[in-house]
């Protein structure tokens, strides 16, 4: 590559991944405010409210669900609107240049994961970063299986950049972080999960943040790489895709992104530092913390008063479940760390942040974590209530076909694909075989032994 064609490089690079940039955004924009509008209208016109609404009126318990879910849903909406300009907002942070990139250390901690470790340090080791700026820093956390072997093999191609540890035994994800990060040399550290695999350009992105001295730690785009291989990886493509260039983007635009992912994520080394020991040291409920590493950290980093934001030019394909009972473990483990660290963000740090970001972030945290009882709530007045009135179950799956709808309209502003159909999927899959795992995991919170590395 020419020096030219690398300076223009990153430019390329941060307006391809610019939606407001992209011929027909406008339009887009447009459809996306006409569906809100539309999901009033169509629910008001075809009269899947009628049903519920009658239950105000009713005797027993049926009021006293309706009420709270009736006042949530309006709450919900206004929270959806608010997201929703902040998202017209979010424009991609700039990206580094091979001239102005920092001194910059990936971590790869591996457990157990075979061949897919080399593919990911193959990956981080080709990217286009300067060589004399890149460490690669692979721990393998006492793996049985073949893990090192891969490890050295792939490293052994690397003499120059890659620096591997071994564990006598499993110590655990953060403890395989924290030596990584200890014989770091890099200005800004990178963590990467072993059983994913990022672009080439990630490198570059996830480093021009910080030449904002605000920014202590960036969010990448986290895609599945295993997307062809069943149902549950075609729909969690679609989750994934909201969840980052949505939710993360919105949450971007106040400096105030709540989980930097393990699969990628950047911190600025020099807070990293400060809060390594408390990190370590993590309790909950008088229990050493084994994992939701990732949500922590990010966490410390906000609590230190800087902001944690979102680029979307910054990509990694990670591995995901293909089977139901993995998707639960799964999700499992990220609903007890989010138990744990939402109540810890909101008792201490949301206090911190700025004013406006503050006032948004309460407000997410309100609706947010209402939607569980309220929507369990519903969920069992649906079940006691279908078999003297089975209209309700037939409202319900028509509203909920209504609410995926239009989150397919947010899916394909940012891509173009038939892959929409099945974010529709995903909508009841989640209402009807996973609304029971957010429950188990707060009734479970303290229980640390289950799911870790």
């Amino acid at each position: 590559m020419s020096d030219h064609a690398a300076t223009l490089e990153p430019w390329r690079i941060q307006h391809a991944h610019d939606y407001h940039a992209r011929p027909g955004d406008r339009a887009w924009r447009l459809l996306i405010l006409l569906g809100l509008a539309a999901l009033l209208l169509l629910g008001a016109r075809l009269r899947l409210f009628e049903g519920v609404l009658a239950l105000l009126h009713a005797r027993g318990w049926a009021p006293l669900v309706v009420q709270p879910a009736l006042a949530w849903t309006a709450m919900g909406l206004l929270m959806l609107m608010l997201r929703t300009l902040l998202w017209f907002r979010y424009r991609t942070p700039p990206v580094a240049t091979p001239a102005d990139a920092p001194a910059l250390t990936v971590v790869i901690p591996a457990y157990n994961e075979g061949a897919m470790v080399a593919r990911s340090i193959h990956s981080v080791a080709q990217a286009h970063y300067p060589r004399d700026r890149l460490q690669i820093v692979v721990v393998d956390d006492g793996s049985r299986d073949d893990t090192w072997t891969h490890i050295e093999r792939a490293a052994a191609d690397y003499p120059e950049l890659v620096r591997t540890l071994r564990f006598p035994h499993n110590r655990g994800k953060r403890a395989a972080l924290e030596a990584g990060f200890r014989i770091a040399h890099g200005e800004v550290l990178v963590t990467i999960d072993s059983d994913s695999v990022i672009e080439p350009q990630t490198l570059l992105a996830l480093a021009g943040p910080f030449c904002d001295p605000h920014v202590g730690a960036v969010a990448g785009k986290v895609g599945v790489y295993n997307r062809t291989q069943g149902l549950i990886p075609r729909m969690l493509k679609v989750r994934y895709a909201l969840s980052f260039d949505f939710l993360r983007a919105v949450q971007s635009t106040y400096g105030t992104v709540y989980c930097c992912p393990g699969a990628l994520a950047a911190y600025r080394a020099a807070v990293v530092a400060r809060v390594l020991p408390a990190w370590m040291e993590q309790r909950f409920l008088g229990r050493r913390c084994t994992f939701g590493e990732d949500r922590a950290l990010t966490n410390a980093i906000l609590e230190q008063g800087y902001d944690c934001i979102y680029q979307r030019a910054a990509i990694v394909h990670t591995l995901v479940p293909t089977r139901y009972r993995q998707l639960c473990r799964m999700f499992l483990r990220w609903d007890r760390s989010y138990v744990r660290e939402e109540l810890r963000f909101a008792r201490r740090i949301v206090w911190k942040r700025p004013p406006t970001a503050r006032l948004i972030a309460l407000l997410d945290l309100t609706v947010t974590n209402l939607r569980y009882p309220v929507g369990w709530a519903v969920l069992a007045l649906l079940f006691v209530l279908a078999p003297a009135h089975p209209d309700l179950l037939l409202r319900f799956s028509a509203a909920l076909l209504l609410v995926s709808g239009l989150n397919m309209l947010y899916y394909l502003r940012g891509e173009r694909s038939w892959d929409f159909v099945w974010g529709i999927v995903y909508g009841y899959f989640s209402a009807f075989a996973l609304f029971w795992v957010f429950p188990y995991a707060l009734l479970t919170a303290r229980t640390q032994g289950w799911l870790t590395r």
